[in-house]
C-alpha cells in the first residue's frame, strides 16, 4: 500500500509553481506578468478576464450587474475558456472570442458589480486553481486582486506590483487612447474604491514582496518581478 504522505509529497513536487501578483489597475500587473511567463517559460493567467468575461455575459442577457442575484442567475450558463499561452493569449465565452470585447470601457464600468458578488467569487477561484494545476506547464504567473491572498496564499512567489496613483493613470491614459487623462485618472480611481470593498488589493499581506515600478520603466520593472522570483525559488528549494 502507498504511503499517503509520499503521494501528497510527490503530487506536490509536480505541481506548477505558481508566482501569484497582486495590485491595482494600471500598476503593469498584465503586460509585467505576460513578459515574465514568457522569460520563465511559464504559463500566463490573467484572472480578471473572467470577471471581465461574466461582466460581458450578464450584459449580453441584459442582466443588471449591480443586483447579485441577477449576475448570480446568468453565471450559471456561464461557459469560459482561456488560454494559458502568453505568445497566443485568447479569452471565449462559449464559441465567441471577447479577447477584445472584455476590454471595453462598458465592460470596466460593470466588472466590479460582478466581482464583488462572493460565491462568484468562490467559483472563480476554483476555476483559476483548476486551470494553474491542468496547465501542464512547470509554472504558472497569476495575476489579479487577491491572488497572493485568496487564491494562492501558499504561493513560493508572491508579489505586490505597484505604483503611484498619478504614474498609473498616466500609463492607462497611454494604453487607451480614446479617453482623456483625467477621465482616466477618474476611471482608475472609482474601480479602485469599488474593488477596495471587495479585498486589499493596495497593502501587501505578510510574506509579500512589494514592488514599486513608480520610477521604473517596462524592462526594468520586469527585471525587478524576475529577480523577487529567482530569489523565492532558490530561498524554496534550499530550505526543502
Amino acid at each position: 500500500m502507498t504511503d499517503p504522505s509520499t503521494s501528497s509529497a510527490a503530487a506536490a513536487a509536480d505541481a506548477p509553481v505558481v508566482v501569484a501578483i497582486d495590485g491595482p489597475a494600471g500598476s503593469g500587473k498584465s503586460s509585467v506578468s505576460k513578459e515574465a511567463a514568457r522569460r520563465l517559460g511559464y504559463g500566463y493567467l490573467d484572472t480578471g478576464a473572467a470577471y471581465r468575461a461574466l461582466a460581458w455575459h450578464a450584459l449580453q442577457h441584459g442582466a443588471d450587474t449591480s443586483d447579485s442575484s441577477a449576475v448570480i442567475d446568468v453565471a450559471g450558463d456561464f461557459d469560459y475558456a482561456i488560454s494559458l499561452d502568453p505568445d497566443e493569449y485568447w479569452v471565449r465565452v462559449g464559441t465567441t472570442d471577447v479577447t477584445d470585447a472584455i476590454r471595453e470601457p462598458r465592460i470596466s464600468d460593470a466588472v466590479s458589480g460582478v466581482a464583488r458578488v462572493p460565491v462568484v467569487r468562490r467559483t472563480v477561484n476554483a476555476l483559476f486553481r483548476g486551470l494553474v494545476a491542468e496547465s501542464g506547464r512547470p509554472g504558472v504567473v497569476v495575476e489579479g486582486r487577491d491572488i497572493t491572498t485568496v487564491v494562492a496564499p501558499d504561493a513560493p512567489v508572491r508579489i505586490l506590483l505597484t505604483a503611484a496613483p498619478d504614474v498609473r493613470a498616466a500609463r492607462r491614459s497611454n494604453e487607451l487612447t480614446t479617453q482623456d487623462a483625467a477621465s482616466v485618472a477618474a476611471a482608475l480611481h472609482k474601480r479602485d474604491a469599488s474593488d477596495s470593498t471587495v479585498v486589499d488589493f493596495l497593502t501587501a499581506a505578510p510574506g509579500v514582496v512589494v514592488v514599486d515600478s513608480t520610477e521604473l520603466d517596462f524592462a526594468q520593472t520586469v527585471d525587478a518581478v524576475l529577480d523577487v522570483v529567482r530569489s523565492a525559488l532558490d530561498t524554496d528549494r534550499s530550505a526543502s
